[in-house]
């Protein structure tokens, strides 16, 4: 049986978060892996010199399911392999360099980088909305590039309210990204582990919230992708060098548009729309690169 490491966040303490980490362990049990559960705050580094701070060192691999990059860049460099790495958890988790890493790879909608200010100063002159309103056109979505759950996520109706918004946002790093009114209130949340496309649900919200996330008031139901759809999901996902992650679609009216790609996506509403325990299909695809690599 190999031995590896789920490392977690050891802020995070709700059921939502500790019923993930046992359908992991338990289905990593059945691809003949054991998993020993870590938190952050268990692996603490002297980043300077390398070494591990009142604790045994972990060696080989782990899941590695937080979003704490520094964290994960520390393990790599001391030889552990990540799945994922350190490097698919930063673009994912930025939604900025996401759509970066992903242009000219796959369709997404129109996105617009907002120019970057600081707490102090904030925004002195807000001219430059009128140009991405005119681009983008009214309303459009204003985004947080961090952040999860649907939450940090906004749409500005006008100038005026893409301006009060953004006020608030000083100091923030934020996108403006094109509406797609065909997608309003639904998308597709395809869940990628390895070389397939484990499962997909559609997501829709009747509450009237543009945002489709259950998190915000969506229900789901079993979604059958096409060939075309299954490769765009595969590709998003093998773009950032995610080994397993999230991948959401938008109804473009000409077809479907990557809006982002979550690294450690929880699985619990996938499982509950389709019956498919995505965690198998993760475990399945971590034993099949630890062999490839053995």
């Amino acid at each position: 049986m190999k031995k590896g490491y789920l490392i977690v966040n050891g802020f995070l303490r709700e059921d939502k978060f500790t019923s993930l980490y046992a359908s992991l362990c338990q289905s990593a049990e059945r691809h003949d892996i054991k998993l020993e559960l870590k938190t952050n705050i268990e692996l603490m580094y002297d980043i300077a010199s390398g070494s591990a701070v009142s604790y045994n060192e972990p060696r080989g691999f782990a899941i590695f399911w937080d979003k704490d990059v520094r964290l994960a860049r520390a393990l790599e460099k001391r030889g552990m392999r990540l799945f994922n790495s350190s490097a698919a958890i930063e673009l994912c988790d930025d939604k900025a360099l996401c759509h970066i890493a992903l242009m000219d790879k796959v369709p997404q909608p129109k996105t617009v980088l907002i120019p970057l200010t600081f707490p102090r100063i904030g925004y002195t002159d807000t001219a430059f909305l009128e140009r991405i309103g005119d681009y983008l056109g009214y309303p459009f979505v204003l985004k947080q590039c961090f952040g999860s759950f649907g939450a940090q996520v906004y749409m500005a109706n006008d100038i005026e309210e893409a301006e009060a918004m953004l006020m608030k946002l000083s100091g923030e790093a934020a996108i403006a990204q094109q509406y797609i009114q065909t997608s309003f209130a639904r998308d597709v949340r395809a869940y990628v582990a390895g070389d397939r496309v484990a499962a997909a649900m559609l997501r829709y919200n009747e509450s009237g919230d543009f945002r489709a996330n259950v998190a915000r008031g969506g229900s789901v139901r079993p979604y059958r992708l096409s060939a075309d759809e299954e490769k765009l999901a595969v590709t998003a996902a093998k773009t950032l060098g995610c080994d397993f992650a999230g991948v959401d679609l938008l109804f473009g009216k000409d077809g479907m548009l990557v809006c982002e790609v979550n690294s450690n996506a929880h699985f619990g509403g996938i499982k509950k729309a389709t019956g498919i325990n995505v965690a198998d299909a993760i475990m399945e695809a971590v034993a099949q690169a630890l062999a490839d690599n053995a």
